[in-house]
């Protein structure tokens, strides 16, 4: 399955409607600084977990790398349409969108 790269804009009006956003960082990472809303599901320990329940997916990292060198792997855990936010939180902070920090 072939994810499809999205910018922050393209990814929060995703969410609005109803995507989950899912977080792929580490759960110390997660924790300092994520997304309001976002689910974490740490790329260690992802293999092993099923996201249902949404129309679409949007995975995100720090800045895009880990999840466009594990793209596969994040497919593979659901059926849902999946998309990855180019620049990560990076982006999503970039173009003005809360996070919360620790």
């Amino acid at each position: 399955m072939l994810l499809k790269h999205i910018t922050a804009a393209e990814a929060k009006a995703l969410v609005d409607q109803g995507a989950t956003l899912v977080d792929v960082r580490e759960v110390n990472e997660f924790a300092d600084e994520n997304i309001p809303g976002a689910r974490n599901e740490p790329l260690s320990r992802i293999g092993g977990s099923t996201i249902t329940g949404a129309p679409a997916v949007v995975f995100h990292c720090k800045s895009g790398a880990r999840t466009r060198m594990n793209a596969g792997a994040l497919a593979s855990c659901t059926d849902a349409d999946v998309y990855i936010l180019d620049g990560g939180i990076e982006a999503w902070k970039a173009a003005g969108y809360p996070v919360s920090r620790g």
